[in-house]
């Protein structure tokens, strides 16, 4: 074979292997990348985090309203405190959900959320929420949830936004994959704090 098609030849095959290695790395990546994408513009109606709200609210008001539900998988019952509160923006607001374990064992859930209008996920910043962390319920115990949360007055200077006198914002709870691991972690710690 002559040298020349031996070289074209371990070229593509390297050339090849770049690509595949490079798909690869992105395959791995797109979760995070699209997670960042999705927190940095509030794209699907995913909200945004903050330390705290504002110094001052502006005086247009939204009314938010809450929504909950479980996965079939997660024998509980998870419901709003309120239905529908009104609030200015840039107001900090508390809020709970209240949840109760049905099952006679204890159960590790996990919340999703966002909000609709999706287009509304940019300016609804969450200051304290359950769903930051996995959350433990005994059997038959029932715990209210807190969310202290406020809508950006930046809203208020948003021409797309003119239109949105409603935000919803909604929470699926579903069993932690990592259920039985969190559950030992929690039974460990308990035990070495008895201990002590």
């Amino acid at each position: 074979m002559d040298e020349g098609v031996k070289r074209r030849n371990l070229r593509l095959m390297g050339a090849c292997f770049v690509l595949v290695a490079g798909m690869t790395g992105l395959a791995f990546a797109s979760v995070p990348l699209y997670d960042l994408f999705c927190k940095v513009t509030g794209f699907g109606g995913t909200t945004q985090r903050a330390d705290a709200a504002p110094a001052q609210a502006i005086g247009r008001t939204v009314a938010v309203r809450f929504n909950a539900d479980v996965n079939g998988q997660l024998p509980w019952s998870f419901r709003p405190v309120d239905r529908e509160i009104t609030v200015a923006l840039g107001e900090q607001q508390l809020t709970s959900y209240r949840a109760a374990n049905r099952a006679g064992q204890a159960m590790v859930g996990t919340a999703t959320f966002n909000v609709t209008p999706d287009k509304a996920g940019k300016y609804f910043n969450k200051i304290q929420c359950f769903c930051f962390n996995e959350q433990i319920l005994e059997p038959g115990r029932e715990v209210d949830m807190p969310v202290l949360f406020f809508v950006d007055p930046a809203m208020a200077k948003d021409p797309d936004m003119d239109d949105v006198t409603t935000i919803t914002l909604s929470y699926t709870f579903f069993r932690a994959l990592d259920e039985k691991k969190v559950l030992a972690q929690t039974a460990a710690r308990a035990g070495g704090a008895e201990s002590n």
